[in-house]
């Protein structure tokens, strides 16, 4: 009999990593994924409050996912955004409005040309402030929509911030962002 070692076995039997830091003094954070995250990163980059971006994995059950796992679909994780923001300066339901306007929410696993799980529309709510607010947003934003929305709403668990050569991707590129507005 031939056994083939898993070299992830001792990685999944760690537990997920909690929250780092806290961010900015008076932050609050929220996560959002919306397809590719270099043009959701430099979408909310441009809303004033917005104190820090990341782009990132959220949603899986492998712990330190990479890149190239992530796209084999077998992590469970979304490309996701986390974002600090001041809410003195910018709400919650700002933000919210700007995720249903910079991608289409009506596509499940895909967003433009990529294709996959990892490119779900979801949002990781912090807070039961957070989930009544997503819940009443997704719940405003299909009295308008033509097609019936399947952005998941979930709890936040782990986030693992993606390799340093996807943050700040597009502005690093000379771009500042290609995510798509459908309204």
């Amino acid at each position: 009999m031939l056994k083939l070692r898993n070299r992830n076995a001792a990685a999944r039997s760690e537990p997920a990593p909690p929250f780092e830091g806290h961010g900015p003094e008076g932050a609050e954070r929220a996560t959002f994924a919306a397809g590719c995250f270099w043009g959701v990163e430099a979408a909310f980059r441009q809303i004033n409050g917005v104190l820090a971006t990341a782009a990132g994995y959220t949603g899986g059950h492998v712990p330190y996912p990479t890149y190239q796992r992530v796209c084999r679909g077998r992590t469970g994780h979304a490309e996701a955004v986390e974002v600090w923001f001041d809410p003195g300066q910018v709400s919650y339901p700002r933000l919210l409005q700007a995720f249903w306007r910079i991608h289409n929410p009506t596509t499940r696993n895909r967003q433009g040309f990529n294709f996959g799980r990892q490119y779900r529309s979801a949002i990781f709510y912090h807070d039961a402030g957070q989930q009544e607010a997503a819940i009443a947003s997704r719940h405003a934003q299909q009295q308008s929509a033509r097609r019936h929305i399947v952005t998941q709403i979930t709890p936040a668990s782990a986030f693992y911030p993606a390799e340093e050569y996807h943050q700040h991707y597009l502005e690093k590129h000379g771009r500042r962002s290609h995510a798509a507005s459908i309204r």
